[in-house]
């Protein structure tokens, strides 16, 4: 498999940590959606990442449908319930984690891609960054990972969204107003999964 995309995405990261913890190799091209973005789309027509390329050809798009081939492939238990409760209790937190990740985003290319930013636009994104972090401080419990022992894809999302929201805008987070999510990014930075999918963001130019 090749996995396209740079690490300093929390959408990449998010299949790359998924990939070490289920132990699949890949190759991992780093293309960046600016600069590669021709050679990107040969495989993906909207140029966007994660792309992941399988062995005979097929191509993925978009991080939840990647990782829930990776979920089907994956020898040992998946990252996430099967079904029922506990299953639509860690897709709600992943999906808010990845709303969070895309707000993150979308301020990004605000202030790089515009000349004038819209105040009004910031400050809705701003706002709807602060109301998913509170919803998930609240949210997150005392156990290791958000819904027990072992970590999952709620987990990996959240994570990967809070180290890409802290590099790209460190204003907007406040170790000491989100204490749980402050040390639950401490957790999983400190797995080898984590750590060998790992790139400092650097905005585009």
């Amino acid at each position: 498999m090749i996995l396209i995309g740079q690490y300093d995405s929390p959408f990449v990261r998010r299949v790359g940590v998924a990939l070490r913890l289920y132990g699949l190799d890949y190759a991992h091209r780093p293309w960046s959606t600016f600069g590669d973005a021709e050679q990107l789309a040969e495989f993906n027509p909207l140029r966007r990442v994660p792309t992941l390329v399988l062995d005979d050809g097929e191509v993925l798009i978009e991080s939840g449908a990647i990782l829930d081939h990776l979920d089907e492939i994956a020898a040992g238990p998946p990252l996430l319930a099967r079904s029922g409760r506990d299953r639509r209790a860690a897709l709600k937190i992943c999906a808010l984690g990845s709303g969070l990740a895309d707000k993150a985003v979308t301020l990004v290319y605000e202030r790089v891609l515009h000349e004038t930013t819209s105040p009004l636009w910031v400050g809705r994104c701003q706002t709807q960054i602060a109301a998913v972090l509170d919803a998930l401080d609240a949210t997150r419990g005392p156990t290791p990972f958000w819904f027990g022992d072992r970590i999952n894809h709620a987990d990996i999302m959240v994570a990967c969204a809070l180290r890409f929201l802290r590099e790209a805008h460190a204003t907007l987070f406040d170790p000491a107003r989100w204490p749980k999510l402050t040390a639950h990014a401490r957790t999983c930075e400190a797995l080898g999964a984590f750590q060998a999918v790992t790139q400092v963001f650097d905005p585009p130019k």
